[in-house]
């Protein structure tokens, strides 16, 4: 359960970064959104689980 915990938040963190200034510029708005929804609700899941 430790591992899964570990993965979503490097997850969320990764898809956070990434999201930040390269979204814009490659100008693929579906992938981000849909990254930042999905890693919101895992994190707020574990939170909750936690």
């Amino acid at each position: 359960m430790k591992a899964f915990v570990l993965v979503t938040m490097l997850a969320a963190l990764a898809g956070c970064g990434v999201d930040g200034p390269p979204t814009p510029p490659k100008g693929g708005p579906a992938v981000p959104v849909t990254g930042v929804t999905v890693s919101g609700e895992v994190s707020a899941g574990v939170v909750g689980q936690l």
